[in-house]
């Protein structure tokens, strides 16, 4: 065998990974130059401890507890449209609590929203909303079935990144999210989700790949949408983070569409 196949081999992965996201929820454009195979399983870090059983609820308890998420979600974002704990509520339009299912085994958590969110009250709707929703068909889900929201529940003037103190007064909001929704694994989008979780100033390419430990549940971080759209050669990087999800959660991806169709 010689030194070459190796390094063909990785290039062939990386190829096959790029034309896959490509399919599965679009690249404008495929990565130029060298591509560079990401490793074959992502490190986790810091290891997981062995879950501890819970104790099995009864049926009507556990119909009781996803009758009554949706209620106290509702409860919440009324509570968040008359909070004024920080100074944007002076320039948003109206607040963003999220939306989703609740409780369900998967939640995205983003940065803050944007223009197209301050107007209509839902996170993630304008471009990378769409994004958002090809990556999450891409995994064999529909929105309905998972939970999006944002750390910030008001828009930033002209989407500035969110300051401490904005993040200090609202970040309580998506704690009692989390605690309602209920979530397996938390997917964290960008930096700015991905470091106010996990109380971390790491960028997010050294924070993807990995497996965090979030108040007892699963966290893995990616690229925000909207730095995807800029960067479309990073959407193949994110596939694998999504197949990490996946695998987390124990879901198969659907086959890839066909275009000769």
């Amino acid at each position: 065998m010689s030194g070459k196949e190796p390094l063909d081999q990785e290039l062939a992965r990386a190829l096959a990974l790029a034309l896959e996201a490509e399919r599965l929820f679009g690249i404008e454009e495929l990565p130029r130059g060298p591509l560079v195979a990401a490793p074959a399983e992502p490190a986790i870090e810091p290891e997981a401890e062995p879950a501890r059983p819970e104790p099995a609820a009864t049926p009507s308890a556990s119909v009781a507890r996803e009758g009554a998420a949706p209620v106290a979600l509702a409860e919440l974002a009324d509570r968040i449209a008359a909070c004024r704990d920080c100074r944007l509520a002076e320039t948003r339009c109206r607040t963003v609590p999220g939306q989703g299912a609740a409780p369900a085994r998967l939640m995205f958590v983003g940065e803050a929203p944007g223009a197209d969110e301050d107007q209509s009250g839902l996170a993630f709707v304008g471009r990378a909303g769409q994004l958002l929703g090809k990556m999450i068909q891409a995994m064999g889900l529909e929105r309905e079935q998972v939970f999006i929201a944002n750390i910030l529940k008001c828009r930033p003037p002209e989407n500035r990144r969110p300051q401490p103190d904005e993040v200090g007064a609202c970040f309580h909001h998506l704690l009692d999210q989390i605690d309602l929704v209920n979530p397996e694994l938390i997917c964290a989008l960008g930096a700015t989700a991905a470091g106010n979780l996990l109380e971390r100033q790491d960028g997010i390419g050294r924070l993807r790949g990995r497996v965090f430990d979030f108040q007892g549940r699963k966290l893995v971080a990616t690229y925000h949408p909207s730095y995807l759209l800029r960067e479309p050669a990073k959407k193949r990087e994110a596939w694998e983070d999504l197949k990490l999800v996946m695998r987390l959660l124990g879901l198969e991806a659907p086959p890839a569409p066909d275009r000769r169709a």
